[in-house]
């Protein structure tokens, strides 16, 4: 059985889907942390409802994950995300309630993809929090798995201005002499993580987007499956905020890291291709496509459908209890066929820890988890930097 991790459920699955460093060179030739597994920190978790005041007062429920202390979690129950009354997921790695550990880290915010759902790729967040980043992943308003009310263009409007709000609110508690993340926050840059439209999100959050100017606090991003050309999905949409233009993507100046699987049928991995080719003016862009993998390989579709299962709720009874539309993605992602997922997250977590490590704390030790010659090391990858 897979060892579970993490989830994003409501019992309908919706997809379109060490302490930090300073900017001082460490030296390429320094020992690094795998950046595949969990690093040094315990993982801390809360969950919380920001809202904006200056956009009618909109809510975001986030999620947060931070560095702690691995003494300060002893006896701390784990953090259990919820799917739905009475269901959750046991986290391996995060537990609830435990202080920041000592220290100023870079913020990471992670957004989810078109109606998802904050929690959908917690293996990632929760690696991330324990090499020493703080991570927010919001739940966007008006585009989550239990409320689609935004049109595609209210939805891809309101991105960009989440992360910025975002972005705004947790360097305000940094400052904040009464607040648990006072003196926590390093707010020398700030990297964005997003898959599918989420994807789209930190590409807007660097290039602007649907009427949103990109934020300048934006150090690093990385797009997973994300919408270049409109064209290249399955469900091709029209419209200035359904893809990106040459203009738009050669106006980026922040490193990006860009992931995609082979086998994608939802955004097919073509639009990685464009994206590597017009971001001509970041300083350095990586392309990471993972042969065999699909659009929910990103996702924890294997250990909601495996929970279920284990809980006697076979896939025949899951159209009657609202979880039909996770039967394909469970058959195309998570059976014996299927290009294993626990090497997905593998890759993703090796490469996106590696590319945050290196671009936005500038520890030179992680260079070599980003050339060509440890890419040839791993024969399930097709990669490209410049």
């Amino acid at each position: 059985m897979r060892r579970i991790r993490s989830a994003f459920f409501p019992l309908l699955l919706a997809l379109s889907l060490a302490a930090c460093g300073s900017d001082d060179d460490r030296g390429a030739l320094a020992p690094v942390a795998d950046p595949a597994l969990l690093g040094t920190f315990a993982v801390g978790h809360a969950s919380e409802t920001f809202v904006d005041e200056a956009r009618n007062d909109r809510p975001l429920p986030v999620n947060i994950w931070y560095p702690s202390d691995p003494s300060e979690v002893v006896g701390l129950a784990p953090t259990v995300y919820e799917l739905a009354a009475g269901i959750g997921l046991v986290s391996p790695a995060a537990v609830d309630g435990s202080p920041v550990a000592n220290g100023a880290y870079r913020l990471v915010i992670f957004s989810h993809g078109f109606g998802g759902i904050g929690t959908q790729s917690t293996d990632l967040v929760e690696t991330l929090a324990s090499h020493g980043f703080i991570v927010v992943a919001p739940e966007h308003t008006g585009n989550t798995q239990s409320d689609r009310s935004d049109s595609f263009d209210q939805a891809a409007a309101n991105r960009v201005p989440d992360v910025r709000f975002l972005i705004d609110t947790i360097f305000a508690r940094g400052r904040d002499a009464l607040d648990v993340f006072y003196e926590r926050i390093d707010e020398s840059a700030v990297g964005v993580v997003g898959h599918s439209f989420g994807g789209m999100t930190a590409i807007g959050c660097a290039a602007g987007w649907a009427g949103a100017a990109a934020d300048p606090r934006v150090g690093a991003i990385v797009p997973i499956s994300a919408v270049i050309d409109a064209e290249l999905q399955s469900d091709a949409r029209s419209g200035p905020n359904a893809g990106f233009t040459a203009e738009q993507l050669g106006g980026i100046v922040v490193p990006a890291l860009l992931i995609g699987g082979t086998a994608d049928v939802n955004v097919f991995i073509e639009n990685n291709a464009i994206a590597f080719e017009e971001m001509t003016a970041a300083p350095r862009v990586y392309k990471l496509d993972i042969v065999g993998a699909n659009h929910t390989h990103f996702a924890n579709v294997c250990d909601i459908g495996d929970l279920l299962i284990e809980l006697g709720l076979g896939m025949d009874v899951w159209p009657a209890i609202g979880a039909e539309d996770l039967l394909a993605p469970f058959a195309a992602t998570c059976s014996a066929e299927a290009f294993p997922i626990e090497e997905v997250v593998r890759l993703q977590n090796l490469y996106v820890v590696s590319f945050l490590k290196r671009h936005l704390k500038n520890e030179r030790g992680y260079d070599r988890f980003l050339g060509e010659a440890y890419a040839a090391t791993e024969p399930e990858i097709r990669f490209e930097s410049r």
